[in-house]
């Protein structure tokens, strides 16, 4: 059982090579547990946790709906954005320059086999680090992600989520607001749920600029008790 995880900050990265890295990896961790399997070999599996911040892109679950995207091709253009349809759960998101973008991807059976609760731990981790700056986040039921002033006409989310699992082995994750542009979430019905509202943590903290640095150093200071495992860094 290896709990120690592989932390990369890939920086400004394209979303399609950020997916088809998260691909590589995940399939490296895969073909482990085949191996394993089939020869008794004994292998550790590798975990990992990639930080990263893309630039403007409006991506949708498998199960999602396309008219939630309310921009077409030729706007989408001119707003420098791109569009991909991927493998994870929920609907339509938005990913932009002013997020923490983190990708877990990590063999489950290293920590414990439950994907509600890893869905519920990673919830837990932008809560307790949301909880830092003074802010109240919470679950919404029936609704993904970590939201402010749930049940209220005020309720606006901060964090989105959407995970792909298989054979145990986790893919895609969160994308917290941290000084995002929050006009470009006007171009889509955020995971398909209308009339809420979205926030960035610059914004409820009202300052231009929130250190993106300090909030990840509390994700991940967050991750490591809740999951009770080590950070390894690897440089870029």
């Amino acid at each position: 059982m290896n709990k120690t995880i592989e932390l990369q900050d890939l920086g400004y990265k394209d979303y399609k090579q950020t997916w088809d890295y998260q691909e590589q990896l995940f399939k490296g961790i895969v073909d482990t547990k085949i191996k394993n399997r089939r020869e008794e070999a004994g292998l550790n599996t590798k975990n990992y946790f990639l930080f990263v911040e893309h630039p403007h892109v409006y991506t949708l679950g498998k199960s999602g709906d396309l008219s939630n995207l309310l921009l077409n091709e030729a706007q989408l253009t001119e707003k420098g954005a791109t569009f991909y349809k991927i493998n994870r759960g929920g609907d339509i998101t938005y990913h932009g320059p002013g997020q923490v973008v983190g990708y877990p991807i990590l063999d489950l059976e290293n920590f414990f086999t439950d994907i509600h609760k890893y869905l519920r731990f990673l919830e837990e981790m932008i809560i307790l680090t949301l909880a830092e700056y003074g802010l109240k986040a919470e679950r919404s039921p029936g609704e993904t992600g970590v939201w402010l002033d749930v049940g209220t006409p005020f309720a606006r989310k901060i964090c989105a989520m959407g995970v792909r699992a298989s054979r145990w082995v986790t893919m895609h994750g969160f994308a917290l607001n941290v000084n995002a542009n929050l006009g470009y979430f006007d171009n889509i019905i955020p995971c398909g749920i209308r009339g809420k509202a979205v926030t960035s943590l610059n914004v409820e903290l009202a300052q231009k600029t929130v250190d993106e640095t300090e909030v990840k150093e509390k994700l991940l200071k967050h991750f490591s008790t809740l999951f009770e495992a080590e950070f390894i860094n690897k440089k870029k």
